[in-house]
């Protein structure tokens, strides 16, 4: 006769969806972070780049630390949220 057995069969697709979600979160927390530090290099350089003097670049390297939060505001100002 037929041996199969449904709990059987949903243990083991439950235990592959959590062990490719454990996975898939692994890959994103790598790939926002990479992400995160080319965006750090890329404000950092123009920050310095459009400053007019020391202090200015000093100030560049610190708005540069928190770029992410300058996007937010300026998307959510644009949508006027």
């Amino acid at each position: 006769m037929n041996d199969f057995d449904s709990s059987k069969l949903r243990k083991k697709i439950k235990k592959k969806i959590k062990k490719n979600l454990a996975n898939n979160k692994n890959i994103t927390v790598k790939t926002s972070g990479s992400l995160y530090f080319l965006g750090a290099i890329g404000a950092a350089i123009y920050y310095v780049s459009t400053a007019t003097d020391f202090w200015m670049g000093v100030l560049g390297l610190l708005k540069a630390t928190v770029w992410p939060a300058f996007l937010v505001y300026a998307a959510l100002n644009g949508l006027s949220a």
